[in-house]
């Protein structure tokens, strides 16, 4: 990744706004008639879990179906997720024949994906490259570094760079290249660097939405049927804090 000259702040701790609510529909980045990008709000959850919480996916075929009159259910499946405190583009497939396509630009890294973290304290080096070992607990829904050889253990890497800081907080540009359950999460933390508000993994104090500072910012992928190359991206809420 490029390096990028820091940005300072003098801001020690940066003041989260709660972000007023965007009608659903209005959040759509991109869509065609194969596909369609949203940005998702904190503490959305993708699809359906266990508390039983209304998912985007069943927000969003309701309201495709209302706007298009469909008169039969509409078709649409998440392509991959992102974790309910976390912000940011969802990709949806619209038509069946798309979803594997999709999936497997995800499984083999054909797809560039990008994320702003605001982590407490700052990483020994300006940019570099994690690799661990992952394994999730589902029992506590959370995610822990093991060494290497741990038969429970899956490989998982991302690569960041310092983009911005505070006197107690630090911005970083994050690549993932693995999509490993609360991948970026659990390896920030490994570092001494939580992201911000992430109490589950060490953070000192939470946020006023209930969410994490850790928004997913863009994804690069191509149109699996036209071979177009897509790019798109999401604001990011917490850019402005660090990068006065």
């Amino acid at each position: 990744m490029a390096t990028s000259p820091t940005k300072k702040s003098n801001t020690s701790t940066p003041i989260f706004k709660v972000r007023e609510p965007r009608p659903l529909l209005s959040r759509i980045l991109y869509e065609d008639k194969h596909l369609l990008v949203l940005d998702k709000e904190v503490g959305e959850i993708v699809q359906e879990d266990k508390s039983g919480d209304a998912s985007l996916l069943r927000s969003l075929s309701l309201a495709l179906k209302e706007r298009d009159a469909k008169p039969g259910n509409v078709y649409l499946q998440a392509v991959h997720r992102i974790d309910r405190p976390v912000s940011g583009v969802v990709l949806f497939a619209k038509v069946d024949r798309v979803l594997p396509r999709l999936h497997e630009q995800f499984s083999n890294g054909a797809v560039e994906r990008f994320y702003y973290a605001l982590v407490e304290g700052r990483p020994e080096e300006m940019e570099g490259r994690i690799e661990n070992y992952l394994h999730r607990n589902a029992k506590i829904n959370k995610t822990f570094v093991v060494r290497k050889g741990d038969p429970r253990g899956q490989l998982s890497s991302l690569a960041y760079e310092m983009v911005g800081a505070t006197k107690s907080f630090t911005l970083l540009k994050v690549q993932l290249f693995t999509g490993r359950h609360h991948q970026i999460r659990a390896q920030l933390a490994s570092i001494g660097c939580p992201v911000h508000g992430d109490l589950k993994y060490g953070a000192k104090r939470s946020l006023p939405n209930g969410g994490i500072a850790l928004h997913a910012f863009s994804l690069r992928f191509q149109q699996p049927i036209t071979g177009e190359s897509l790019y798109v991206e999401s604001p990011c809420a917490f850019l402005e804090l660090v990068e006065k």
